[in-house]
């Protein structure tokens, strides 16, 4: 909606603009001085609108771009949640993502506590576990001992998995 209104307002003052100096010019009997008056009060009403219309573009780019990643993240989730594990090359290649991008949804997911499990970086893989699970202190992959690595994240000290709950 931003982007739209943004386009509007633009695309209305650069009208403006153009209305007015398209009138001063065709008035052949208006004096030079009051020709640039017309133009400069063109601008004056014109600039406003111009000004906002940019911001508003600007904003509405900026929310598709969150828009993008929301919608990245929900089909992220559905993938783990329905397969339980999911291999991370694959979900790349499904998203159109880099490996480092999907950490970074990972991460976030994380860190809004949306997402229980944990995840082997080396093997590529991410696995979906019920918060319950999680809860004795041991690693769901090889049963080692779990430090605190960050906020709701611990991680395996000897095979180095990552393990989040929510």
């Amino acid at each position: 909606m931003s982007k739209t209104v943004g386009i509007v307002m633009i695309v209305f003052g650069a009208a403006l603009i153009f209305i007015f100096a398209a009138w001063a010019m065709v008035n052949i009997g208006l004096d030079p001085a009051a020709r640039v008056m017309v133009l400069g009060v063109a601008i004056v009403i014109a600039a406003p609108l111009i000004g906002f219309g940019v911001v508003a573009l600007a904003k509405g780019v900026r929310e598709s771009g969150e828009d993008a990643v929301i919608r990245q993240q929900r089909k992220l989730m559905g993938m783990v949640m329905t397969q339980g594990k999911l291999n991370l090359a694959d979900a790349a290649l499904e998203l159109r993502m880099t490996r480092e991008q999907i950490r970074q949804l990972v991460y976030d997911l994380i860190s809004k506590r949306l997402f229980s499990g944990y995840v082997d970086w080396d093997s590529g893989m991410l696995y979906s576990e019920d918060a319950s699970k999680l809860k004795g202190g041991k690693c769901p992959k090889c049963g080692g001992e779990l430090t605190l690595a960050g906020k709701g994240l611990v991680k395996c000290a000897y095979c180095g998995a990552e393990v989040f709950g929510a």
